[in-house]
C-alpha cells in the first residue's frame, strides 16, 4: 500500500529534491509518521504467548469453531503502545487548543464533572434497578430538572431525549399531540433561514410540511414575511435564538404572539442557550418548547468525547403532552419514576416515550455538577464572557474579513464572516486548511447557508485573551494572503500528517477492510 505523508511521498523512500520539510523517516520532529497497524505487524507473529488449550475438553462452539487464521497483525507491547499513542498525537482535542466551531459550543469540560460522574454510585447505576436503590441518581435527575425549569422560565421539562435533534423531535411531537387533542389537522411548520439545519429535517420526520421564512437584511427573521404566512394550516414555527448568524432575535416575543394568535406553537432551538443562560428566560418570550444541549451549555463531552443529552423544557400549554418517564418527588422526599404502568388517568395525553429508560445519566451528573459549581451568578457570567469573546473576535477581524452582519450590532456567542473579500480563486476551504498549519482546528465552514462562503467562529467563554489573540493573529495573516490571492493557500495544509483528503469519497465509499485496501496498492 502506498501511504503518503503530508508532503506527498512514501516514508522510507528518497527525499524529493527541493522539499526542505521532508525527512527520510517521514517524521517531522515530534510529529511522528505512523503507518497502518497492518503495515507494522504481520499475521504470522504474535506479541503474546498463550498456553495451548486443553485437548481433553470438547469445544462448545461446535461447527462455529474457527478453523483458519484470524488475520490480525501481531505486535509487541511497545509497538502496540507506540502505534496508538502516535495516532492520538495526530488528533485535535479541546485539551490541545481552542475549538472555534461556530454553532457547536465546544468548550472545556471541567475535570470536577468527570470526577463526580465516575463516583461508584453514579457510574455503576443500572436503569433496571428498583427505584428505592437509586434515590441518589433520581435526585440528580430531579434537581437538574428544577434548575433547567428555573433557568428557562418554563413549566416542565422532559429529561429523556438523548441529544439535540432528539430533543427537537420531542418538542415537535408534543406540538403534534396538542393539535391532535384539539382535533386540528395543521400540517405546516415554518422554519426561518437562520435556523439550525436539523430543524426542517425534524419537522419533516414528524410528518409536517416545511416552509422557509427569509431573513431580513440584518440577518434576523423577517417578521413581516412570517406574519404574512401565518394561517389556520400552520402548526407552529421552529426558530433558533440566538440564530445561526450569531444574532439575537429581537422580535422573538412579537413572533410568539403572532403564532399564538393563529393557534400555532413556538419551538425554539436551544443549541445556542450558552449565549443567554442566566440572562434571558425563553419562557418570558412566549416559547412553548425548547431543547437544551447539556453537552454544549453545561460543558459535558461533545462529539467524539461522549454522548449528548437534550432535555426539552415545555410551556404550560404543552406540558400535558410530555413524554414518559419523569421523576416525581413525594411529600416525604422520596422520588418515584412515573412510568406508563403507574400513570393511570393522571397523564392521559402523554405521547409516549422518547427512549427506553430515563436519559443520559452520565450527562445529567456532569451538567448538575457544572451548574452547582457555577451557581446562578456564575452561569450568568458564562453567557456574558461568551458574548464578550465573540465580539472581541468579530471586531478584531472585520477590517480584513467580510462580516456581513457586523453593522446589525453586537453578535452573541459567535462571529460570522464570509469569503467576499477573498481574491478570485481563493476559497473558505483554503483558509480553513491554512489554519491547520497554524495549529488550530478550523472554524465551521459554509454554514449558515444564507451567507456565501461562511466562516462561523465561536470562541466560547473558556478561552483567555492570550488564546484569542493568537488565533486572531493567525486568522489575520491568512486573511491577508487570501485577499491578495496567494496561490500557496491551495496547497495547505503543508505541515499536517496528511494533506487534503477527499472527505466526501471517504464518507460515501469507505474502505474498512485491510485486504481490499492492500489490493488497491
Amino acid at each position: 500500500m502506498n501511504v503518503m505523508n503530508a508532503s506527498g511521498w512514501k516514508p522510507g523512500t528518497p527525499v524529493p529534491a527541493g522539499d526542505e520539510s521532508a525527512t527520510v523517516s517521514g517524521n517531522r520532529g515530534l510529529m511522528l509518521e505512523e503507518p497502518l497497524i497492518f503495515e507494522i505487524g504481520t499475521t504470522e507473529t504474535t506479541g503474546v504467548d498463550l498456553p495451548e488449550p486443553a485437548t481433553d475438553r470438547v469445544s462448545r462452539l461446535g461447527r462455529h469453531a474457527r478453523t483458519g487464521a484470524i488475520g490480525l497483525p501481531g505486535l509487541s507491547e511497545p509497538e502496540t503502545v507506540r502505534h496508538y499513542t502516535r495516532l492520538s498525537r495526530q488528533n485535535y482535542a479541546i485539551d490541545c487548543g481552542i475549538f472555534p466551531l461556530g454553532s457547536c459550543t465546544m468548550k472545556h469540560n471541567p475535570r470536577l464533572n468527570e470526577k463526580v460522574a465516575r463516583m461508584p454510585g453514579f457510574a455503576d447505576v443500572h436503569p433496571l434497578q428498583p427505584a428505592d436503590t437509586v434515590q441518589g441518581a433520581l435526585a440528580v435527575i430531579d434537581e437538574l430538572a428544577v434548575w433547567l425549569i428555573k433557568l428557562t422560565g418554563m413549566h416542565s421539562v422532559a429529561m429523556t431525549p438523548k441529544a439535540g435533534a432528539h430533543g427537537e423531535l420531542c418538542g415537535i411531537l408534543c406540538i403534534k399531540a396538542a393539535l391532535q387533542a384539539r382535533g386540528e389537522d395543521r400540517r405546516v411548520i415554518l422554519v426561518p433561514e437562520s435556523a439550525h439545519g436539523t430543524n426542517p429535517a425534524t419537522a419533516a420526520f414528524a410528518g409536517f410540511a416545511v416552509e422557509g421564512i427569509p431573513a431580513d437584511a440584518d440577518g434576523r427573521v423577517d417578521l413581516a414575511a412570517l406574519t404574512a404566512r401565518l394561517g389556520p394550516d400552520v402548526a407552529g414555527v421552529m426558530i433558533t435564538n440566538p440564530n445561526t448568524c450569531g444574532l439575537f432575535e429581537r422580535d422573538m416575543k412579537a413572533i410568539s404572539d403572532a403564532v399564538h394568535a393563529v393557534g400555532g406553537y413556538v419551538y425554539c432551538d436551544g443549541a445556542n442557550f450558552n449565549a443567554i443562560v442566566g440572562r434571558v428566560r425563553p419562557g418570558d418570550l412566549g416559547i412553548d418548547a425548547m431543547h437544551i444541549n447539556l453537552h454544549k451549555t453545561f460543558s459535558t463531552p461533545h462529539g467524539g468525547g461522549g454522548p449528548g443529552s437534550g432535555p426539552v423544557v415545555l410551556s404550560e400549554a404543552l406540558s400535558p403532552y410530555a413524554p414518559l418517564p419523569f421523576t416525581e418527588r413525594q411529600g416525604d422526599g422520596h422520588i418515584t419514576l412515573v412510568e406508563e404502568e403507574t400513570v393511570g388517568d393522571r397523564h392521559p395525553h402523554s405521547f409516549g416515550r422518547m427512549s427506553a429508560f430515563h436519559g443520559q445519566m452520565g450527562m445529567f451528573t456532569r451538567a448538575l455538577t457544572y451548574i452547582l459549581s457555577h451557581g446562578a451568578d456564575g452561569l450568568r457570567q458564562v453567557a456574558e464572557d461568551a458574548v464578550l469573546n465573540a465580539n472581541y473576535m468579530l471586531r478584531s477581524l472585520e477590517d480584513l474579513l467580510d462580516a456581513p452582519f457586523a453593522a446589525s450590532g453586537p453578535c452573541m456567542h459567535e462571529a460570522l464572516f464570509s469569503d467576499a473579500n477573498f481574491a478570485k480563486g481563493v476559497s473558505t476551504l483554503d483558509v480553513a486548511k491554512a489554519l491547520i498549519d497554524e495549529g488550530f482546528h478550523p472554524m465551521t465552514m459554509y454554514f449558515p447557508l444564507v451567507v456565501h462562503g461562511a466562516m462561523l467562529v465561536e470562541p466560547t467563554e473558556c478561552e483567555s485573551k492570550a488564546t484569542l489573540d493568537q488565533f486572531i493573529a493567525s486568522m489575520r495573516a491568512i486573511a491577508e494572503r487570501a485577499n491578495a490571492g496567494d496561490d500557496s493557500l491551495h496547497a495547505a495544509p503543508l505541515l499536517a500528517p496528511r494533506r487534503r483528503v477527499d472527505e466526501t469519497a471517504a464518507a460515501r465509499k469507505p474502505r474498512l477492510v485491510w485486504r481490499e485496501v492492500a489490493e488497491l496498492g
